[in-house]
């Protein structure tokens, strides 16, 4: 079994498209893109700033636009597909789920949504690292704040109002440090309700498809295959935690032959190797790492195929 994960906000870098548009092919789908989803991705992953790049509404459809054309060159289906955050809207086309342009113009849009529910109240997001699990929860439950993110390995991020982010900070649970996120707002909480709804709105008028292959949904970890569902959660996810620990769970149960972690990589593929150092995970960062995915995809398939075959 092959699976692609994808990343959510925060390994963005400025350029990050840039080694991609050197293939025409490549440059004109994503001008197409651009065009249905109404951002200049050519500018943005090429020329913009560091901070242009990481405005909400930029950054989203940027990584989705990212490891779609990551995704693609190695003509490769996924038989397993997950994503963390905006990334499961990428693990949903390579699914087959969403077209390649619908997952660009949706992450657009669920972007934007969500800077301009940021900008309505002082929010933000903290990773708090260590600590018993109890512990942490308590402490997160004790200010005011939501576990919006579960990340795995130790590492649980807060979100809510700055100040009582601010409080947390100054009174870390027991044994666990707090490291405030570069984040625009508290994303996966009741904040994001306004950018939930314009989302869902959009998503109604997108055509879902059942996925190819198994799709985990970050809400559970556990696979959804029907189209209404999979459109349902991937609207909810905005107001709610995304629990990437039971994706690693699911993985860890799966054991998939090999796993593809699309750019930007770094990320994801630490979280899995640490959580789960038994699988053999590839990172795609730049189009020079996809002849080495390549050829390993290629060596999977065959194996599956003589086993299969009984040799």
């Amino acid at each position: 079994m092959i699976a692609f994960i994808a990343p959510g906000q925060g390994s963005q870098t400025p350029g990050m498209l840039a080694g991609w548009l050197r293939d025409p092919l490549l440059a004109e789908r994503v001008r197409a893109w651009s065009e249905a989803a109404d951002v200049d991705l050519v500018h943005l992953g090429t020329r913009a700033s560091a901070a242009e790049v990481a405005r909400t509404e930029n950054t989203q459809p940027l990584l989705v636009a990212q490891g779609l054309l990551a995704h693609e060159e190695p003509s490769a289906e996924a038989t397993l597909a997950a994503g963390h955050s905006v990334g499961e809207i990428t693990a949903a086309a390579c699914a087959g789920v969403l077209s390649p342009t619908d997952a660009v113009r949706l992450a657009a849009i669920r972007g934007r949504a969500m800077a301009d529910a940021c900008a309505a109240v002082p929010t933000s997001m903290a990773a708090v690292v260590g600590g018993d699990e109890s512990d942490v929860l308590a402490a997160i439950a004790e200010h005011g704040l939501t576990a919006a993110t579960f990340n795995g390995a130790g590492q649980i991020v807060a979100a809510g109002l700055t100040e009582d982010l601010r409080r947390l900070a100054a009174e870390p649970p027991p044994g666990s440090t707090v490291a405030p996120l570069k984040v625009a707002g508290a994303f996966h909480t009741r904040y994001m309700e306004p950018a939930r709804r314009r989302l869902a709105a959009a998503a109604a008028v997108t055509p879902f498809r059942p996925p190819r292959g198994l799709l985990l949904s970050n809400a559970d970890g556990e696979p959804v295959a029907r189209p209404e569902m999979i459109r349902r959660r991937l609207v909810d996810q905005v107001v709610q935690p995304v629990r990437w620990d039971l994706c690693l769970l699911a993985l860890g149960r799966i054991a998939p032959d090999v796993t593809v972690a699309l750019p930007p990589s770094r990320t994801l593929a630490n979280l899995v190797r640490r959580h789960l150092p038994g699988l053999f995970v590839m990172s795609v960062s730049t189009p020079g790492d996809l002849p080495r995915v390549r050829a390993r995809l290629t060596a999977a398939s065959r194996t599956r195929g003589a086993t299969h075959a009984g040799l």
